[in-house]
Order: C-alpha cells, then sequence, then structure tokens
C-alpha cells in the first residue's frame, strides 16, 4: 500500500491537536505555520502553546478529551501521552470522516507528515515508509541543493506568468516550455534563468 501525497492549502484548513505536551506543541506550531485555524484541546499545555495563545496564533481548550472537541475541524492530530485516549480519537475521527494523524501509532490514522523543507513558495516533502529519521536525512540532502537560487526562481517565474496570462495571450504557453526546460535545474543555479524570464517582459 503506497502513500498518496497531497498538498493542502493550511490557510483553508481547521485543525484541533489534542495534547498539549512537546509533541502536540510541535504538531500545532508546524500547523500554525502553514496559516491553519488550529484549537488545541489538553487540560495543561507547554509554554511554548501558552505564549502561542496569547499572540492569537492558537485557541486552548483546557479540558480532557472528549468526541465534540473534533465538531469544526477538518484535520485531527492526537498527541496525547495516553495510548488509551490516542485510540479514541482515532475511532472517533475516522467516525466523523476526518483526517486523523495518530502520532504513537500512525496505522491508526489516515495521514502521517513528511519531513518538510520550504524556502518561499518551494516545498519539499519526503514520505520513507515510516522511517521519520531516514526522511529527514534525505529532505536534508535534497535541500542543500534547492537553496534560496530556486525560491528567486519560482518567484520570478511567479510573476511572469501571471502578468503572461492577465494579457489574455498565448505568451505564456510559449514561454513555459523555454523556461522550465530539461535544462530548468541548470539554469537556475548557474543564474542563467533571470536572463531568461527578463527576455518575456
Amino acid at each position: 500500500m503506497s502513500d498518496l501525497p497531497v498538498a493542502l492549502h493550511g490557510e483553508r484548513i481547521t485543525a484541533v491537536v489534542v495534547g498539549g505536551g512537546s509533541v502536540g506543541t510541535r504538531k500545532a506550531l508546524a500547523l500554525v505555520q502553514t496559516g491553519a485555524q488550529v484549537r488545541v484541546v489538553a487540560p495543561a499545555v507547554s509554554r511554548e502553546l501558552e505564549a502561542a495563545e496569547r499572540g492569537r496564533e492558537v485557541t486552548i481548550i483546557r479540558e480532557s478529551y472528549s468526541a465534540g472537541h473534533l465538531d469544526r475541524s477538518m484535520l485531527v492530530v492526537a498527541a496525547t501521552s495516553s495510548r488509551e485516549v490516542n485510540a479514541r480519537i482515532a475511532v472517533d475521527a475516522h467516525s466523523a470522516g476526518k483526517l486523523v494523524n495518530i502520532t504513537d501509532f500512525p496505522d491508526e490514522g489516515n495521514f502521517h507528515s513528511m519531513a518538510i523543507h520550504r524556502s518561499g513558495d518551494v516545498t519539499i516533502a519526503v514520505s520513507s515508509g515510516g522511517v521519520p529519521g531516514a526522511a529527514a536525512r534525505i529532505r536534508d540532502a535534497i535541500a542543500e541543493r534547492f537553496d534560496g537560487r530556486y525560491e528567486r526562481a519560482v518567484s520570478a517565474l511567479r510573476g511572469l506568468r501571471s502578468r503572461l496570462l492577465a494579457n489574455g495571450n498565448d505568451k505564456w504557453r510559449d514561454a513555459a516550455p523555454l523556461l522550465i526546460g530539461d535544462d530548468f535545474c541548470n539554469s537556475v543555479e548557474d543564474g542563467t534563468l533571470a536572463d531568461k524570464v527578463e527576455s518575456w517582459r
């Protein structure tokens, strides 16, 4: 059985993280970075989550978990220190048709997090069959090549694409194969892509 990688629009996601310890904190703050609306359910939470609450980045519900806490959420993360509670969250979330990640027993959920590298609009995500350490190593190796040059290149291409499409003509269709051809990575790394983009302005 294979993973189905998808990219969710963070700003359109409502998420609930159950658990306010180190794992729940990491998961909640990662969701915040994507622009998601995040609620954390836990009787007690970390200092980092308290700071995020003060900054209005998360909403904290200082209660023990109940199924009703999953209401109005699209995505659920079970990150408590209790195997029993996490298993109950899995059952409740599946029954409600939610996307759910069970941190201590991933096979109970229907998605898991990948090792991610972000540089501007460039996002690299790696999954390695349930071996997170391997995924992180692979991600780091890829990220060494795909650095800020790619962020700047994608930004320039996005601006050019929007401008050409706004003109209602076929210029982007003509430009794309030349700008994003087999030599794309080489042109980004040797700096020649910028000149190619400029020639289409």
